[in-house]
C-alpha cells in the first residue's frame, strides 16, 4: 500500500505496468471499471509516458471523469490516475482532501501488472532499426498482454450433430426480422450484466420476461415466423464476442486507440448518430473456441414460449472477421484475418449445426456489411456503422471474393431450405442519408454461390435500388421482400404493402416471395428504431396483407 496524493479515496485500482493506450492499457481498465457502480473511483498506474496524452483523451472520449491525476517521481516515474466511471460527484458533505492528510490506497493488483521493460532492453530497442524496432515492441505488446488476459485452450468438438426435421415455411409468410425493442428495466439488466453487475439468474429471468413480451406482440400481429427480439444482445452481431473463448467485449470507444484518426472517428461516429458509449466490440486475445451456445439457447427458449416456427439470426462469417480483426489487439492470437476466419467459420458451423439439430426452421445469417464492400469508399469517407468494424478492408473485388469464400464454407452441407441470407444498407438511425445506396445487382454471384435458401433483403427504400437487379438468383432461392422500411413507416397502409408485394410477385412468382420489414426494429440495444407499438402496428399490416395475397394468388398454405 502507497500514500496517495490523489484528493478522494478509489474504490479499486491496478497498475497497467509498462502497457500503453494502444497496447491492452484499455482492455485492463474496462476489465477494472465495468464492475464499479456509476460514481465509483478507480486508480489506474502506468509507467508509459504517453498515457499523460492519451488517457485524459480516452476520459474525455468515454465521459468517464478525469478526477485527479498525478506523476510519482522515484526510480521510473509513475503515472497515477483517478478516473469516475461516469460522471464525478464528490461525495456531500466530504471535503477533498490534501496531499498531507490523503487516505492510503487500495492495494493494487499486482496480478494484473504487466512487467517492467529493463533499462537495457529499451536502450537496446532504441539503437536498432526502425523495422526490428517495431517487431521488439510488438513483441513486447504480446509478452504484456500475455499477462493481463487468461489465454484457455479452445474447445473443438468431434463431430456435428445430424439436422432434426423441422416446419416447411409457406409461401407469402410473414417474417419478422429479428429485434425488437427491448423495454427500459431490459436495457438496464442488460447492461449492468455486460459490467459484472447483473449475476446470471437476474439477467436470465429478466430476458425470459422480454422475450415473453416480444413473442406475444408479434403473434397478436399474426406473424408466421416469431424471433425472441434479440433480448439478450447489446447488438445483433458483436454479442458472440462475449460468449466466444479468449475474447471479450470493449465499448467501441476504448477501441478508438486502434485507429488511424481517434478524434475524427469519433465525428464519425457523432454524425452518423451511434450511441458509441454502448455499443460493444469484440476484442479478441487468443484462438477462438466456442464451449457454450451463441444463440441456440435463444431458439431453445422462443420454441417453448410460441407455438409457431421460430426463426433465429447468427452474424455471419464475413461481418464477424471484418469486425473482430483489429491491429494490435487480434494480431497477439492470428497472424492475419485469414487465418482468425479460419477459426469463426469452424464456430459458426458448429452452432448452425447445434441450431438445426435442435430444430430450428430457418437460421438467418446476417451479412449487411456486403452493401459497405460495395458503395462504401475505402480510406475516404462512405463509413457505416452497420457492423462497427474499425478494422481496414481491400478492395471491392476482392473483399466480395473473401467474403463469397467464407459465406459459403460456412454454408456448405447444411440443407439450404433452412438456411438465410440477410443483406442491408445499416440501421442504426431513422436519417435515411446516413445510410448506403447501391442495387444488389454486383452481389448476385455471391447470392447464387452461397448454399442458403432464401434472401432476406432491404427492398422497400428506393436506396436498395430495383427488384430487376435480383433477376439472376438460382431458380430454388427464395426472397423475403422488405415491404415496409421501418425507419419510416408511420404512413403506410395494407394497400402500400400489398402494392410493394405485387412488385415481387410479378418478378419471382407467389412460391418464391415472403415479407419482412426492410430490416429489424431495434439493431442496436440502446437505439431503437421504431417502438414497440409501431413495431406491433407494422406486422399487423403485412399480416393483412398476406391473406389478401394468398387469397389473389391461390398460395393457401396446406
Amino acid at each position: 500500500m502507497s500514500t496517495t496524493a490523489h484528493p478522494y479515496p478509489p474504490t479499486a485500482g491496478f497498475d497497467g505496468g509498462h502497457l500503453d493506450c494502444g497496447n491492452g492499457l484499455l482492455l485492463m481498465i474496462r476489465q477494472h471499471i465495468d464492475p464499479l457502480e456509476p460514481g465509483q473511483l478507480l486508480e489506474i498506474l502506468s509507467r508509459d509516458s504517453t498515457v499523460e496524452v492519451d488517457l485524459p483523451s480516452w476520459c474525455r472520449l468515454t465521459k468517464n471523469d478525469l478526477v485527479h491525476w498525478y506523476v510519482e517521481d522515484g526510480e521510473e516515474k509513475i503515472w497515477r490516475f483517478l478516473v469516475s466511471k461516469g460522471p464525478f460527484t464528490p461525495p456531500e458533505g466530504e471535503e477533498p482532501s490534501d496531499a498531507a492528510a490523503a487516505p492510503e490506497t487500495p492495494a493494487t493488483t499486482t496480478a494484473d501488472a504487466a512487467p517492467a521493460t529493463p533499462a537495457a532492453a529499451q536502450n537496446d530497442e532504441a539503437a536498432q532499426p526502425a523495422p526490428r524496432r517495431k517487431k521488439q515492441r510488438k513483441r513486447l505488446a504480446k509478452e504484456q498482454m500475455a499477462i493481463t488476459q487468461e489465454v484457455v485452450t479452445p474447445h473443438i468438438p468431434d463431430a456435428l450433430p445430424e439436422p432434426a426435421p423441422a416446419p416447411a415455411i409457406a409461401p407469402l409468410s410473414v417474417l419478422t426480422m429479428g429485434s425488437w425493442p427491448r423495454p427500459r428495466w431490459m436495457l438496464r439488466t442488460l447492461h449492468e450484466h455486460l459490467e459484472g453487475r447483473a449475476d446470471e439468474a437476474q439477467f436470465a429471468a429478466d430476458a425470459e420476461d422480454a422475450v415473453r413480451l416480444a413473442i406475444a406482440a408479434q403473434e397478436r400481429a399474426g406473424v408466421d415466423l416469431v424471433t425472441d427480439g434479440e433480448q439478450r444482445r447489446d447488438n445483433y452481431s458483436s454479442f458472440v464476442g462475449g460468449l466466444l473463448q479468449n475474447c471479450q467485449l470493449i465499448p467501441i470507444t476504448d477501441l478508438l486507440p486502434y485507429v488511424d484518426d481517434p478524434e475524427e472517428f469519433r465525428r464519425e461516429l457523432d454524425a452518423l448518430d451511434v450511441p458509441a458509449g454502448e455499443v460493444r466490440h469484440p476484442a479478441v486475445f487468443g484462438p477462438l473456441g466456442r464451449d457454450k451456445p451463441l444463440v441456440r439457447h435463444e431458439y431453445e427458449a422462443a420454441a417453448e414460449i410460441s407455438s409457431r416456427p421460430v426463426k433465429v439470426c447468427l452474424p455471419g462469417p464475413y461481418l464477424l472477421t471484418r469486425t473482430m480483426w483489429m491491429e494490435c489487439i487480434s494480431d497477439r492470437a492470428y497472424d492475419d484475418r485469414e487465418q482468425l476466419a479460419e477459426d469463426i467459420v469452424r464456430v459458426l458451423r458448429e452452432e448452425i449445426a447445434d441450431l438445426l439439430a435442435a430444430g430450428a426452421p430457418l437460421v438467418q445469417i446476417d451479412e449487411p456489411v456486403l452493401t459497405e464492400v460495395l458503395y462504401g469508399q475505402v480510406g475516404e469517407g462512405g463509413r457505416t456503422f452497420m457492423c462497427g468494424a474499425l478494422g481496414d478492408r481491400g478492395d471491392t473485388i476482392a473483399e466480395l471474393a473473401f467474403a463469397q469464400e467464407l459465406i459459403t464454407r460456412v454454408t456448405d452441407g447444411f440443407p439450404a431450405e433452412r438456411l438465410a441470407l440477410h443483406v442491408c444498407r445499416g440501421n442504426w438511425t431513422r436519417d435515411e442519408s446516413a445510410a448506403l445506396a447501391g442495387d444488389y445487382g454486383p452481389l448476385v454471384p455471391l447470392f447464387r454461390a452461397a448454399n442458403v435458401g432464401t434472401l432476406v433483403l432491404e427492398l422497400c427504400t428506393p436506396r436498395a435500388g430495383e427488384l430487376s437487379a435480383l433477376r439472376g438468383i438460382r431458380e430454388d432461392q427464395r426472397v423475403c421482400v422488405g415491404v415496409v422500411n421501418q425507419k419510416d413507416s408511420e404512413a403506410d397502409t395494407v394497400e402500400d404493402v400489398l402494392e410493394r408485394a405485387e412488385k415481387a410477385i410479378a418478378v419471382f412468382g407467389p412460391e418464391r416471395v415472403l415479407l419482412s420489414t426492410d430490416c429489424g426494429f431495434a439493431t442496436f440495444a440502446d437505439n431503437p428504431i421504431d417502438d414497440a407499438r409501431e413495431a406491433e402496428r407494422v406486422l399487423g399490416l403485412m399480416a393483412q396483407a398476406r391473406d389478401v395475397l394468398r387469397e389473389r394468388h391461390g398460395a393457401v398454405p396446406d
